[in-house]
């Protein structure tokens, strides 16, 4: 019984791939709340705390609004980027792929794997490249009432950073020929429209907060953000925030009194 030979002369073509870069200027429709981790946090899934008594909780501050504002944002250290305040290169990627399950012909696991989003080089002395992308605009004080992840959803006041009125530039490398600059384009609009950056996104629902459009190279309200949201900016409303809304400038100053009244030293 004769055996099934391989063709020796029988090859493998593969095609080759190349990839282009294009840069696009992001203006947002609507505020985008930050939602970083903070270092607490952090350290509090790395190591628990022990659990507090009665009279230790009564003696500690549960919340530090002001603190816990400034620890919402994600920041880049020193004087060299533009701005003080970042955002991951992954979560705009995520928002590109995510928009892809609701557009016909594309797919998020390949738009995934096809483009991705490019980090920003400072020069300082020595090139050093951040997983991270300038984000302009001033950041505001916001505090809003939660619900905790828990089965009883217990509430819960959360403060975090907002910003108003913000603008990026983004820079996105994709594999052609299997995607162009213009299918790029169109799925970072429809990100803009139906996704969404940072927390209470248009994607998950309930909140329309972090949508963007795409804005030309000589958009008036891009320049103006740019302009004006810079570090210098930035660090200023950190340092001393504004409140965002009526209610959270009620909600603080109450807070502010009351940490007086009960002998808490607040810096």
């Amino acid at each position: 019984m004769a055996g099934k030979g391989k063709d020796k002369d029988s090859s493998i073509e593969i095609q080759q791939l190349n990839t282009e870069t294009i840069g696009l200027r992001l203006v947002g429709t609507t505020p985008m709340i930050y939602n970083a981790m903070s270092a607490k946090v952090s350290q509090d899934l790395l190591l628990p705390p022990k659990k507090k008594g009665r009279s230790e909780k009564e003696s500690t501050l549960k919340h530090n609004p002001p603190e816990e504002y400034r620890r919402s944002v994600y920041r880049v250290r020193g004087d060299v980027a533009p701005t003080r305040l970042v955002f991951p290169c992954g979560a705009v990627k995520e928002a590109i792929s995510s928009a892809a399950l609701d557009i016909p012909g594309a797919a998020k696991a390949q738009i995934g794997r096809l483009c991705w989003v490019e980090s920003e080089t400072y020069q300082d002395g020595e090139v050093a490249r951040h997983q991270n992308i300038s984000v302009y605009g001033i950041p505001q004080l916001l505090m809003s009432v939660t619900r905790s992840a828990d089965m009883n959803r217990t509430p819960d006041v959360r403060t975090r950073a907002i910003l108003p009125e913000w603008a990026m530039y983004v820079e996105i490398t994709f594999v052609k020929p299997n995607l162009n600059a213009q299918a790029v384009g169109n799925l970072m609009g429809a990100a803009g429209i139906i996704i969404g950056l940072s927390d209470w996104r248009q994607q998950k629902g309930s909140g329309n907060y972090g949508q963007f459009r795409l804005a030309g190279e000589d958009d008036q309200e891009f320049e103006r953000i740019r302009a004006s949201g810079t570090r210098e900016a930035q660090d200023a409303a950190l340092l001393n925030p504004t409140c965002y809304d009526v209610e959270t400038e009620e909600l603080l100053e109450w807070w502010k009194a009351e940490t007086r009244r009960r002998g808490f030293e607040v810096a």
